[in-house]
């Protein structure tokens, strides 16, 4: 399957002081959502009301963060009617203080999250000065206290020849969808993540249309029948739960995380090859750049250095960001950036650190060069033919991995001085 054009958003082409120094900005996959998240919005609910009965309004739906879809190319959305059974009232009805107070944590809903305004459909939702079509993304993975209603919708969709991808990887839709995907991803399993308070242990609530989670003081929850009894009592009123400390402080909210995660093209010191490395799990011939998480109090210089040390032994000199790419399996921001090393002796592998890598190499240019061109990890896209097998092969250009990889070898990035120009 030939593999997706990457983002092209408008800023991209405008010219400014900081593009002719450095080049056109670098945009990847999965980053530059079309929507405008109008995220000071989310806690409107008379906003999120509307956005959520107008007849323009789509929902991205997932099950166990698989994502509904018509190929593997194309996303399936939902209208409301279609979610009826499992979402029967609009949930923003309420106000947010409301739900907080009748909150019961023995009854499950599905998850809901508000991703945005399509500003491109101007026959959307207008809300003051906002316009666009409204997007969500919806949980309907079968739970307690929907699993029927879930279910019947599950097999209606089927009916109709849908699907939803299984795995992590959901790497071959348009550039524009891939962004609201990676963005609903992230917000479902996140919220899946947390339905406890970190701090007190007791259930969470989702709040912010779907970009926050509380703990609230009091909780309907159905208590217990008296000893030897079968029975249970719902309470007429909430009960108080145990103290927590988040609800004395501004900390009462708690906000989804991104994992920094940095990645890295390594330049030997005379300019002529790149450091690569690969893991046993990997295709046969598939090699990759170098990477791993930020750790606490550590900036993302100091990251790189340490990462590529620990995995190779290789010791590297200047560092310089090349760009970013969110990654949602399960919430990483990947740090793009490009290094050197300063002398032959620095550029020693040993991999007796970090037994990550299987093995890494010193590649000179001209064969990363040849594998950009035909021998990236989509095989079957007809722009790979030509591939001898045993040759370099390397990560598709929907990975950040081959957007710093390319600005090595081809150019286009510090104002177009690269090694292979040096």
């Amino acid at each position: 399957m030939p593999q997706p054009e990457l983002p092209r958003p408008a800023h991209v082409d405008h010219d400014s002081m900081l593009s002719r120094k450095f080049g056109k900005e670098v945009t990847n996959y999965f980053g530059s959502s079309p929507l405008n998240r109008v995220s000071f919005l989310r806690g409107d609910h008379s906003f999120l009301k509307q956005a959520f009965d107008h007849g323009t309004t789509q929902f991205m739906v997932f099950r166990n963060l698989s994502p509904l879809v018509k190929s593997p190319s194309e996303i399936a959305y939902a209208k409301q009617n279609d979610l009826k059974p499992i979402l029967p009232s609009n949930p923003f009805d309420k106000t947010e203080e409301q739900i907080v107070k009748e909150f019961n944590s023995t009854t499950s809903t599905p998850q809901l999250v508000f991703l945005g305004l399509d500003e491109s459909q101007r026959d959307g939702l207008q809300h003051k000065n906002y316009i666009g079509a409204p997007q969500f993304a919806v949980d309907i993975t079968p739970k307690a206290s929907y699993e029927k209603e879930a279910r019947g919708i599950i097999a209606e969709m089927e009916k109709q020849g849908l699907t939803f991808i299984e795995g992590m990887r959901a790497m071959n839709f348009p550039a524009n969808t891939a962004a609201i995907y990676a963005m609903g991803r992230a917000f479902l399993d996140w919220n899946a993540r947390n339905p406890y308070c970190g701090t007190c242990g007791q259930p969470t609530l989702s709040v912010n249309g779907g970009a926050k989670r509380i703990c609230p003081p009091t909780d309907f929850a159905t208590l217990p029948g008296t000893i030897g009894s079968t029975t249970s009592v719902t309470p007429a009123s909430p009960r108080e739960r145990p103290p927590c400390s988040t609800r004395t402080t501004l900390s009462n909210l708690t906000f989804p995380r991104t994992d920094p995660t940095i990645i890295v093209a390594v330049i030997s010191h005379d300019s002529r090859r790149l450091l690569l490395g690969r893991q046993k799990r990997w295709p046969p011939y598939w090699y990759s750049t170098l990477a791993g998480f930020v750790e606490p109090a550590e900036s993302v210089e100091d990251a790189v250095r340490r990462e590529v040390w620990e995995e190779s032994s290789v010791v590297l000199s200047r560092v310089v960001i090349h760009s970013t790419q969110p990654w949602p399996y399960p919430a990483n921001l990947m740090i793009g950036a490009i290094a050197q090393v300063a002398s032959a002796e620095d550029e020693k592998i040993k991999l007796d650190h970090d037994p990550e890598l299987e093995t890494a190499n010193w590649f000179e240019l001209d064969e990363v060069e040849e594998a950009l061109r035909v021998g990236t990890s989509g095989l079957d896209d007809p722009a790979n033919e030509g591939y001898k097998e045993g040759n370099l092969r390397l990560p598709p250009r929907t990975a950040i991995a081959n957007q710093l990889i390319r600005a090595v070898v081809e150019g286009g990035f510090l104002a177009g001085v690269t090694p292979s120009k040096i």
